[in-house]
């Protein structure tokens, strides 16, 4: 019984984020479908023969088939090659998009919390303002405005994600800020900006991975949200959204053209979320009592 219990602790401690994920089924199947979306994109070009661009109007809207997996679209460009080179593009923003603002924002709230007074009111109330629009209509403005391409779609997602983080950065801060260690780098002089960098920051990174891992799955959304309303990336491009956008009018006569980008973005998404759900156990404590 003791070998037991001591083989046990052995692999908790030698492996403990396997022994999570023994525990979590969910994440490790968000985390094995993610990978395999990874793989396939990664390696497009050696999965399919097709170009993502390429139009063939002879096999305009040609049905599921063993020489196009996935049927064709109106200009008989390959949609499953198309997905796969569009996962490229839509894992890639959201992921970016996430760790952008995650950055921008701890760095943001890391400095308004600990030096407080009329530099915290001025972010917290700055931030406020930009949580007060609904996020996708604020998204959408800001897209519109900036004019309706990929990388001020990025930009309008960043801005509305920004908030977030600087809030829980705040937050965390604002506790750091008291300890015992962070008052004793005062006493000996060290400089406001070497200990938000050396001892806040660093110790207030876990609540915003946490939510950095939950937030990529929205991002990838609000993507191919921006993209089917035409505020995203521009045609030709193989984007999710944009794809959809234009499928989901030939819905009834061609089933498969918005069918399998959506099915596409739902399994993405869902892998983040469960990614996401899994890291929060591992990382926040409170989650598993």
């Amino acid at each position: 019984m003791s070998a037991e219990v001591h083989t046990s602790t052995v692999t908790r401690t030698v492996n403990p984020f396997w022994y999570t994920c023994r525990k979590n089924p969910l994440m490790l199947a968000g985390i094995v479908v993610l990978v395999i979306i990874l793989l396939l994109s990664l390696f497009a070009p050696l999965i399919s023969s097709y170009e993502p661009t390429k139009i063939n109007i002879k096999d305009r809207f040609a049905p599921p088939s063993a020489e196009h997996w996935f049927g064709t679209d109106e200009v008989g460009r390959d949609i499953f090659t198309r997905i796969l080179y569009g996962a490229r593009l839509s894992l890639g923003v959201g992921v970016a998009v996430v760790l952008g603002a995650g950055l921008i924002g701890t760095v943001i709230g890391s400095i308004s919390g600990y030096f407080g007074g009329r530099i915290d009111q001025i972010i917290m109330r700055l931030m406020d303002m930009i949580l007060a629009f609904p996020s996708l209509v604020l998204a959408m403005a800001v897209a519109a405005t900036l004019g309706p391409n990929l990388q001020n779609a990025m930009l309008a997602i960043a801005i509305i994600k920004i908030p977030v983080y600087v809030r829980l950065a705040r937050a965390e801060t604002l506790s750091l800020r008291e300890k015992l260690y962070v008052k004793a780098a005062v006493t000996f002089g060290i400089k406001p900006w070497r200990i938000i960098t050396r001892h806040i920051i660093p110790n207030a990174i876990s609540p915003v991975i946490i939510q950095v891992t939950l937030d990529i799955g929205d991002a990838i959304l609000l993507v191919a949200t921006l993209g089917f309303l035409g505020l995203g990336a521009q045609p030709p491009t193989p984007e999710w959204g944009a794809m959809i956008s234009v499928g989901w009018k030939h819905l009834l006569d061609y089933w498969w053209y918005p069918t399998f980008p959506g099915f596409a973005l739902f399994l993405a998404s869902c892998a983040f979320n469960l990614i996401g759900d899994g890291v929060r156990d591992i990382l926040d404590p409170k989650a598993n009592r």
